[in-house]
């Protein structure tokens, strides 16, 4: 496998001792679409901050692979929970921000922006302001911020947690139209054993705290993939193995001595 992202014994232990990581192994190939689920508290975005760079690991080796046209390391954005937008800045504003701190005029990144707004289903809400906005709209203007810079590495770390069940599944959709449109990899935390399923080719199970990584599975069905997915034995059966996983790791904990593992 050619790896984009690759993590070797990954540590992380705060100031307070806390250990949120402990001996992270983990390789992502270029191209491919990995979710890593696991209980609240269990580092899964700690681990994802590690990968963006944002956090430093206590330990261990953490190597992001060259840009595919070789021109230094590889580009990646990242997606929020939250969108983050600024207020007073229009849909296009927003957008345009990565571009213009990357030295784009609005008139250079102009139509650049209208396609990306239109390819994430926002062609006429330009001029709209994020209060005008619905949660799901938001988050499309957010990806399409991250999708500016023209990343080849995209970091979301459960970007619609907050949206109804129908704003989700229809951007789990959209998401796996841009993903596999602009070659992209992919790594997805979210709370979701469905949504990790649905979209995913490998699943990462995550423990409690301190986080390791219990199991990857492996979602080995086609692309495209679209609503009747849902439905078929093969997603139930993933599904199925991806949450017994995580029951076999909260019983564990329950069992455990250690107050700092129950609590994960």
């Amino acid at each position: 496998m050619n790896a984009a992202v690759t993590l070797e014994s990954v540590d992380k232990r705060y100031a307070t001792g806390t250990q949120a990581l402990e001996q992270i192994d983990l390789s992502i190939g270029r191209g491919e679409f990995v979710s890593i689920v696991g209980p609240s508290g269990c580092g899964k975005s700690t681990l994802l901050r590690i990968i963006a760079g944002l956090e430093q690991p206590s330990n261990g080796l953490v190597s992001l692979s060259p840009s595919a046209g070789g021109a230094g390391p590889l580009p990646l954005s990242y997606v929020f929970q939250e969108p983050t937008l600024m207020p007073w800045a229009s849909v296009f504003e927003n957008v345009w921000l990565p571009l213009r701190l990357a030295g784009h005029s609005k008139a250079q990144a102009r139509s650049q922006i209208l396609r990306l707004l239109a390819g994430v289903g926002l062609e006429s809400f330009e001029a709209a302001y994020p209060h005008a906005l619905s949660g799901g709209m938001k988050m499309r203007v957010s990806i399409a911020r991250a999708l500016a810079s023209a990343p080849e590495l995209l970091l979301m770390d459960e970007p619609f947690a907050a949206l109804d069940e129908m704003t989700r599944e229809r951007l789990d959709l959209d998401l796996l139209d841009w993903w596999k449109e602009r070659q992209l990899t992919a790594v997805f935390v979210t709370h979701s054993v469905y949504e990790a399923v649905f979209l995913s080719q490998r699943v990462v199970v995550m423990s409690g705290r301190p986080g390791r990584i219990l199991e990857q599975i492996q979602i080995d069905e086609p692309y495209p993939r679209n609503e009747g997915f849902r439905l078929t034995a093969r997603y139930v059966q993933c599904c199925a193995q991806v949450a017994a996983a995580l029951r076999r790791d909260g019983a564990r904990r329950d069992a455990s001595p250690d107050p700092e593992q129950r609590d994960g």
